[in-house]
């Protein structure tokens, strides 16, 4: 578990167009502040309605200055997209953490033979030196009722190493949601924080 004590911790989520990675960062940020954490958040989405990539900056302590994380400052990444975990490596302390979903969604260049695909992409990531957890989010998406609650499943992942009781992010949950978003995204969010050991 990671503690901020007198320092920021900078987690760096990755993930491409309609995956929520936005929504993951909102939520986060929801629940750090509920925890009486400084947060400042920040988001890159560029060409994110076409599928592009999209880069979420949540940063929490006491005090926390700028919304942006510098590259090889992240203490965790969150990666919604195996090959835009890869991508995202540079932007992590030496040792730092690593969830990462297993789903692979290529891009145009890759469909039309322009590009190659990483699949090795967990691989990889896994000989870098990185602590690694691999998260089947759509999977357990499915399980929880709605495939677009993979990003859920990733922040009930990512709760397992932050100072958080799992209940405030529950009320968060609540709080933020409604209808039935909310049985979802608990079921959803129990499913990431169950299938990894603290």
């Amino acid at each position: 578990m990671i503690s901020p004590g007198e320092r920021t911790i900078n987690i760096l989520m990755a993930g491409v167009g309609g995956q929520g990675t936005i929504l993951a960062g909102e939520l986060l940020s929801h629940v750090l502040l509920e925890d009486g954490f400084d947060v400042k958040k920040s988001d890159v989405h560029g060409m994110a309605q076409r599928g592009g990539r999209v880069v979420s900056h949540v940063r929490f302590g006491r005090k926390v200055h700028s919304p942006l994380i510098a590259p090889g400052e992240a203490d965790i990444l969150v990666g919604f997209e195996m090959a835009e975990t890869l991508r995202s490596l540079d932007w992590l302390v030496p040792g730092g953490r690593v969830i990462s979903e297993n789903r692979a969604i290529l891009p145009y260049t890759c469909q039309v033979g322009e590009a190659s695909y990483p699949f090795q992409a967990l691989d990889t990531i896994a000989q870098s030196g990185f602590d690694l957890t691999v998260v089947e989010g759509e999977k357990l998406a499915r399980e929880a009722g709605s495939v677009k609650a993979a990003n859920i499943v990733l922040m009930g992942a990512l709760a397992r190493f932050l100072p958080v009781a799992p209940e405030v992010w529950q009320e968060t949950i609540r709080r933020n949601m409604s209808g039935k978003l909310v049985e979802v995204n608990l079921k959803a969010f129990a499913l990431g924080w169950g299938k990894v050991q603290s």
